[in-house]
């Protein structure tokens, strides 16, 4: 068995519901190969959200992200222990901006180690959406210099007409604009927006707490 098919195996073994490589020009320390990793959240979590995150997703969100930054650190581990360098991604890290700039970006993009992975792709919302699961799920991305069998398949799918979540976003960040390879996401989601909103109205609920409205409304994973 290779590293590669242990890895996978580890990780859907331990609750992700899809795992992908892929290879890429721009990764940090050098590192051109990402493992990306889908791990599904709660749905009776996610369906008790109307108009406002709940103290569960709360939880549930922040819980699933340590999850996660757990569970590439082993598959990291795994990669040196055969030699391998690698670099996890936190599931959810902003880095900080530049001076008199507002960020909301991380070290590296989850959704697009996990498009180029063949794993989903982008909704009007900005949020990955997979396959089977659409956007109630949270990524990890794992770098590395080891070979990977990277996917040559990507789903074909996307929003089409809907504007659910257009309609339901409180704070009117979703602009209803199709995602497509190479678009920057100011071109479909306001996030500053977004991140005002919430830290004007449910800072009650918790610390950096996340709305999740659009992806309750979404119905890509949604009750059938």
């Amino acid at each position: 068995m290779t590293i590669a098919e242990r890895i996978r195996d580890f990780l859907l073994s331990e609750g992700a519901c899809d795992v992908g490589f892929c290879e890429v020009g721009d990764g940090p320390a050098g590192l051109k190969y990402a493992i990306s990793v889908v791990m599904p959240l709660s749905d009776a979590v996610i369906d008790e959200i109307v108009d406002a995150p709940t103290h569960p997703y709360f939880h549930h969100y922040r819980t699933v992200n340590a999850y996660i930054d757990r569970l590439i650190l082993k598959a990291g581990l795994m990669l040196q222990s055969e030699g391998w360098r690698y670099m996890p991604v936190a599931a959810s890290q902003s880095i900080p901006p530049a001076e008199g700039e507002r960020s909301h970006r991380g070290l590296y993009s989850h959704k697009k180690a996990a498009v180029l992975a063949g794993l989903g792709t982008v909704g009007k919302s900005a949020l990955f959406l997979h396959g089977e699961r659409g956007p109630r799920v949270r990524l990890g991305t794992l770098f590395t210099d080891c070979p990977l069998p990277v996917s040559d398949t990507h789903p074909d799918f996307s929003c089409g007409d809907c504007d659910l979540c257009v309609k339901a976003c409180p704070a009117c960040a979703i602009k209803g604009e199709p995602w497509r390879a190479g678009i920057d996401r100011e071109e479909i989601f306001d996030a500053n927006a977004c991140n005002d909103y919430m830290r004007a109205h449910f800072m009650k609920i918790g610390r950096g707490a996340v709305c999740g409205i659009c992806v309750r409304v979404c119905p890509f994973g949604g009750k059938k």
